[in-house]
């Protein structure tokens, strides 16, 4: 139960922080959120040649991106809107979805912004985690919403855009 995180790719290193930024940022959004269930989410590290082929085949956009999520559960902005949806019998916890993050496309964004690797990876993680919780940026409103929700994690862990 919780977060189990893949690490697909072997370009760049993956660990130690990043991975502790990672799973503190998930108990804030589940407590922020009110989130009480347990849960399985899936978090893939990949390449920029992988992240594309899955951009192209699920997208249909023939380029790397930096995250994709593909929620399981039916949510909107933090409530569960049907109880369909995918559950871990061997767990006992609901599947929100997977998450994947091209750490190459992370690493390039952070020194393009001027901030720390870890933040990038932190941003993207938490945007594809509230994707999973139903959140969107269809809509300038609501786009807003999810930002002001993720640097209110950023800023909590540290690591607020400079």
């Amino acid at each position: 139960m919780g977060i189990f995180i893949e690490n697909l790719q072997d370009k760049i290193a993956f660990e130690g922080r990043v991975l502790e930024l990672i799973e503190k940022s998930v108990e804030m959004i589940l407590d922020k959120e009110g989130f009480e269930y347990p849960y399985d989410v899936s978090l893939m590290i990949v390449d920029n040649v992988t992240i594309r082929e899955i951009n192209l085949e699920h997208r249909k956009i023939d380029k790397p991106t930096d995250v994709l999520s593909f929620p399981i559960l039916d949510m909107f902005e933090g409530v569960i809107k049907s109880s369909c949806g995918d559950f871990d019998k061997n767990e006992d916890a609901i599947v929100l979805g997977d998450i994947i993050i091209s750490i190459e496309k992370a690493l390039e964004q952070s020194l393009e912004y001027g901030h720390s690797f870890e933040r990038e990876m932190i941003f993207l993680f938490t945007h594809g985690f509230y994707h999973l919780l139903g959140y969107d940026h269809d809509i300038e409103e609501r786009e807003k919403k999810m930002l002001e929700k993720q640097n209110i994690i950023l800023r909590e862990l540290g690591l607020e855009r400079i």
